[in-house]
């Protein structure tokens, strides 16, 4: 029996021809092995440095290369997110204006020119929580005073102009204007962060409080529309001094603002802030007696075209006299823009001075722009607008005598009274997406309430490369 099972599974026994062949396979897979080995120990000495060789395996050079692109992709994909939620604005402007002998300060004709730059970043500021925070800074540097003026209430025919005295002429000059961080906070109703309505915003900072305050959506960029500083903000904030900022219209201030959004097209929200004022504004001072401005704004739509609408009452502390005593001031205003057709932006302004001795207590802006569609020019717009300055009962008596500088010498030595009218007319001619170029012209009437003086009249020509 065992016999039998043992032949069942023997072996056959193989030929002398079989038998070689066997022996030269075998030979040619151990050699076949030898060299998989060699390219592996190759592979793996080739893979140990970045850099590249005409004598390593080709295979090798792939993977070297396949490495390197999904490196650089990873490396622009890192860039990309770094860069994502960066702005980045810039703008130089520069202004060229003429004004006659008997409207100047100095008694001579002034042909005068400056320039300003503006460049602002937008960083994003982190989040804590739900709320996103962002960072803004704002450079401004420039040269040229601008024209000088003879009294008027208005403070400036050109309030793109930047330097101070003490800058010698020949360099140019600059300051970060504006630095502050804003933390936006979702009131959320339903737990979900993108569909909230409500936001809370907390700005901490250098400011312009003009940017928060008092906007105007067809009078608030001298670089682009009216020059006239009575066009640009409210005048008895900006031209009156009530606002007290430093010396370029920036203060350190804090911001509180809620927006609501929930109906589209009736947006409507309500800010409340303070700032620094007077010797405060330039950090060389106490902060006692600040700026307070509250504003209550809402959108709305005439026959469906855009608008906007503010009131807002202001408390300074430290408001500056014409006597040049510090005393505390007070005063409200409101601010309106209306798309009226669908060329026609109008404006208007009114301030209404409660406390504080100033040289004019009441003053209204008006005035619009028209695109330039009904010509064929629709990146062009033509702007009108009409001011009136009265002049306050205080300074209408203490116009003839007062003597802030205490030199003996009477600082107006005439008798206000009545209104100071402004009127500027301007054409901004588009000559392509970054150039524009804006004829411009002024008229004020009876400056500083002087019924005696003559009429001031500026002609200008201003170019703005913005990007």
């Amino acid at each position: 029996m065992a016999a039998a099972v043992a032949g069942a599974f023997a072996l056959p026994a193989l030929a002398a021809d079989d038998m070689a062949l066997l022996k030269a396979e075998l030979k040619r897979l151990s050699a076949r092995i030898e060299n998989l080995e060699r390219q592996n120990k190759e592979m793996e000495q080739a893979l140990t440095t970045e850099r590249l060789s005409d004598k390593e395996p080709e295979i090798a050079t792939r993977l070297k290369a396949v490495e390197f692109q999904t490196l650089s992709m990873q490396k622009q994909a890192r860039q990309i997110e770094a860069l994502e939620g960066i702005t980045v604005g810039a703008s130089l402007t520069g202004v060229l204006q003429k004004v006659g002998a008997g409207d100047t300060a100095s008694g001579t004709d002034e042909t005068r020119a400056n320039y300003r730059g503006d460049v602002s970043v937008t960083l994003p500021g982190g989040e804590i929580g739900n709320a996103e925070g962002k960072i803004f800074g704002h450079f401004r540097f420039g040269q040229g005073t601008g024209i000088g003026l003879r009294p008027t209430y208005t403070s400036s025919a050109n309030t793109t102009a930047f330097e101070v005295g003490s800058t010698p002429a020949d360099d140019s000059f600059g300051i970060l204007a504006q630095a502050w961080y804003q933390l936006k906070i979702p009131l959320m109703d339903d737990g979900m962060k993108a569909n909230a309505r409500e936001h809370l915003h907390l700005t901490a900072g250098k400011i312009d409080p003009f940017v928060f305050f008092d906007q105007n959506a067809a009078a608030d960029d001298e670089s682009a529309r009216f020059m006239n500083n009575a066009f640009v903000h409210n005048p008895l904030l900006d031209s009156g001094g009530d606002i007290r900022a430093d010396a370029y219209g920036f203060a350190p201030g804090a911001i509180v603002q809620y927006v609501n959004e929930r109906q589209k097209g009736a947006e409507w929200g309500l800010s409340l802030g303070a700032f620094a004022s007077g010797p405060g504004a330039n950090f060389t001072g106490s902060l006692a007696g600040p700026l307070v401005i509250a504003q209550a704004e809402t959108a709305a739509r005439f026959n469906y075209l855009p608008g906007n609408y503010r009131a807002y009452l202001w408390h300074n502390g430290r408001g500056n006299g014409y006597d040049g005593i510090e005393r505390k001031h007070a005063g409200i205003g409101f601010s309106a823009d209306q798309k009226v057709t669908d060329e026609v932006t109008l404006f208007g302004r009114y301030g209404h001075q409660l406390k504080g001795k100033v040289r004019f207590d009441r003053a209204l802006t008006l005035g619009g722009e028209l695109d330039g569609n009904l010509w064929g020019r629709a990146a062009d717009s033509l702007g009108l607008a009409l001011g009136a300055l009265r002049t306050s009962a205080d300074f209408r008596n203490d116009s003839p005598t007062v003597d802030a500088n205490a030199d003996a010498v009477p600082d107006f030595g005439y008798q206000a009274s009545g209104a100071e009218q402004q009127l500027e007319l301007y054409y901004r001619f588009k000559l392509n997406s970054h150039v524009e170029l804006t004829p411009d012209l002024q008229w004020i009437r009876q400056p500083g309430g002087n019924a005696g003086a003559a009429t001031v009249k500026v002609l200008g020509l201003r170019a703005k490369l913005g990007f």
